[in-house]
């Protein structure tokens, strides 16, 4: 499963738009260092990277879609949640310490497949566990230059006393240089509703390359615009 989760720095603004020219980039706070601009389908652009001071082995990412900053979040080497920031919903998800079966990437890599239990506390919204896998394919896929990894994963989210609330499941790709997930396809069940997204990556864009921290999405922006519009 992707592993997103939250800057430790500036939660309220962790990253700054500054204009460029014909296009914006984001400014990362003091102290951290990006490595790669993702662009990815769903009108959806990420950036992963790396800040002084942080465990070693820590990693950020924020994803921007076409107005702000919708996430931000920091994993730790074995890709376990540690923080994540959802600012659409005003929610951040803290890992809970104990964990029945940590989330592993050492254990995906060499035997090809990870179980995973563990909670997180989110503010608004209380205890959530978390039981699922994470198992490679064993395709691998080129995008855009980047060998990448085919997942298959499956996860459950369950408040403490083992009611549903919803599940997950589809195919995503890992970096093993990385060591982090990029997202895929899946699809999401809710107690109300059954959707698909998809957030494969379409571009990786590396320092010194133009469109590197960029803040703007390239790839399927306006589609809801123009299918609403008949388009």
């Amino acid at each position: 499963m992707i592993r997103p989760l939250a800057m430790v720095c500036l939660l309220a603004n962790p990253v700054a738009a500054q204009s460029t020219g014909q296009s914006d980039s984001i400014a990362l706070p003091a102290g951290c260092t990006a490595y790669v601009t993702i662009q990815k389908r769903g009108c959806s652009v990420s950036h992963l990277f790396t800040c002084e001071g942080d465990p070693e082995g820590h990693q950020r990412r924020i994803d921007l879609d076409e107005e702000q900053v919708v996430y931000a979040g920091i994993i730790d080497a074995e890709t376990q949640w540690i923080e994540s920031n959802h600012f659409l919903s005003g929610s951040t998800d803290r890992l809970a310490p104990g964990a029945p079966d940590p989330a592993s990437f050492t254990e995906l890599t060499e035997s090809g497949q990870d179980t995973f239990e563990f909670s997180t506390i989110s503010d608004p919204f209380g205890v959530t566990v978390y039981t699922g896998s994470d198992a490679l394919t064993g395709v691998t896929v080129t995008i855009d230059g980047i060998q990448l990894e085919e997942t298959f994963f499956e996860v459950v989210a369950s408040d403490p006393s083992g009611v549903e609330l919803w599940r997950v499941e589809g195919n995503e790709y890992i970096n093993r240089d990385w060591r982090t997930f990029l997202s895929g396809i899946r699809t999401v069940t809710t107690p109300s509703d059954v959707f698909e997204t998809d957030g494969r990556p379409v571009e990786f864009v590396f320092p010194g390359e133009a469109g590197f921290l960029s803040a703007r999405p390239r790839h399927d922006c306006g589609v809801m615009l123009s299918k609403m519009d008949g388009g």
